[in-house]
């Protein structure tokens, strides 16, 4: 039986109607770069994320450069991160003018140490950006004590943590802001690029909407030098259409992960997800460590199962950060996962039987 990583086409199939007739209505009112569909779903997104506001943006990098820049940042500063996440994370700390500055990871839930950020900490340290890798958050009690001791701001990365929660607050709530993707692959994806920054902070969400919008809320006012990071109608339709189904399809991906979890965690050499007491993993990704990673995912491809290595390079050895001259040493527990994690097929709509061959093809190997 072939399984795919994920069927983004299934997806559109089980919601046809409604996504093909938002599409449709977004060419009849010829509403395709902001307008009323952006608007509502800024609206809609605000609430289901429970926050104040949502300023939507063209894509989830974009996200995080609009938040640091209205945040603030300039050369000099330091922004500190983790060492395991996507480019995006680290590479806009350097586009927004600041340095990036890498903390390992905690070793079992592949989010950012707290005890590496305050080692971490120097004087020109102005924030941390910590990133709620593959669904599951990053220690937010720990985070946020950090950030209060020293004076910080947090910007939250919920690139892959829709609807996820620490201790019963929704991520994103926690910082000063939030940053979302919609790509299409996310647990709520568009037909394209999407993003948004979402906060509590009003005049933050004004500055944010001004940046995104060629420095300005009115045409031709430029209050301030802006870019050009709209969020067009018809990814707002379809994202509307689709955010009625996020909160089943995330239930979904926990009763599917349940189901990996019972059928790999007797298995030797196998480590299924480790969730930390008080975080509601949303399963993004379902991402297992092995100690034979390449051997495992040869065959599983061979046999019809469609892997992926999220992600395989420690951010702070890729090479667009050697002038840094990181060593393995520094962050090891990274270092170490990129060598043994496998992130299994995962969305809504998979089937028992499809979890079936996965996992009976795992214990075969």
């Amino acid at each position: 039986m072939a399984v795919p990583f994920a069927d983004l086409g299934l997806q559109y199939r089980s919601i046809k109607e409604e996504i093909d007739g938002a599409i449709a209505a977004v060419i009849r009112d010829n509403a395709f770069i902001r307008g009323p569909y952006v608007d509502t779903f800024e609206q809609e997104f605000a609430a289901a994320a429970q926050i104040k506001h949502c300023v939507s943006c063209a894509n989830g990098t974009d996200a995080l450069y609009l938040a640091m820049v209205a945040l603030g940042v300039k050369p000099g500063d330091e922004v500190i991160t983790t060492a395991h996440s996507w480019i995006s994370t680290s590479a806009m700390v350097t586009h927004s003018g600041a340095s990036v500055v890498f903390c390992d990871t905690d070793g079992a839930t592949f989010t950012i140490d707290p005890a590496a950020i305050e080692a971490a900490i120097t004087p020109r340290t102005v924030g941390i950006i910590p990133v709620h890798l593959y669904g599951q958050p990053a220690d937010m009690d720990a985070i946020m004590a950090i950030a209060r001791k020293h004076g910080l701001w947090v910007l939250e990365d919920c690139a892959q943590a829709h609807l996820a929660k620490f201790r019963d607050q929704p991520v994103g709530t926690f910082g000063a802001a939030a940053t979302y993707s919609f790509y299409p692959g996310k647990n709520l994806g568009a037909f394209g690029d999407a993003g948004a920054v979402v906060t509590n902070d009003s005049a933050l969400a004004e500055r944010m909407a001004m940046l995104a919008r060629h420095g300005g809320l009115v045409k031709h006012n430029h209050l301030i030098e802006g870019i050009n990071s709209r969020l067009d109608g018809m990814q707002a339709a379809i994202l509307s259409a689709k955010l009625k189904h996020l909160e089943a399809w995330t239930k979904a991906r926990q009763d599917a992960a349940r189901i990996y979890d019972a059928g790999l965690n007797q298995l030797d050499g196998v480590e299924v997800p480790a969730v930390a007491p008080g975080r509601t993993h949303v399963y993004h990704l379902y991402t297992i460590k092995h100690e034979r990673r390449d051997a495992l995912a040869a065959y599983l491809n061979e046999h019809g199962v469609q892997t992926a290595i999220n992600y395989p390079t420690a951010l702070p050895l890729l090479p667009a950060y050697a002038r840094f001259e990181h060593r393995p040493d520094q962050f090891p527990r990274a270092v170490a996962d990129q060598s043994w994690i496998l992130s299994l097929p995962m969305f809504a709509e998979i089937t028992g039987e499809q979890q079936d061959e996965v996992i009976g093809l795992i214990r075969k190997f």
